[in-house]
């Protein structure tokens, strides 16, 4: 089993989540909207398919750059875009 991590790029604030635990998520989803300490909006997307292994964060939570916001259980197929 893989385990693909999701950070944070920012300090700010989780203003939308539009994933749960143990949803499947596929390549170039969006995850979260993070709404950065200087007022822009940050979509949050990644690079990986698979499930959803542990939200560590909710909306409404303070992030800093490098704070882990997802665990994803890893797919072992190749995708499209490998």
């Amino acid at each position: 089993m893989y385990l693909g991590v999701v950070t944070s790029p920012c300090f700010g604030r989780v203003e939308k989540i539009q994933i749960k635990n143990e949803e499947r998520i596929y390549e170039w989803d969006p995850l979260f909207m993070i709404k950065a300490d200087d007022g822009h909006e940050e979509m949050i997307i990644t690079g990986v398919s698979g499930e959803v292994e542990s939200l560590e964060v909710q909306e409404g939570d303070d992030v800093i750059p490098g704070m882990v916001l997802v665990y994803i259980k890893e797919d072992l197929y190749v995708t499209g875009s490998d």
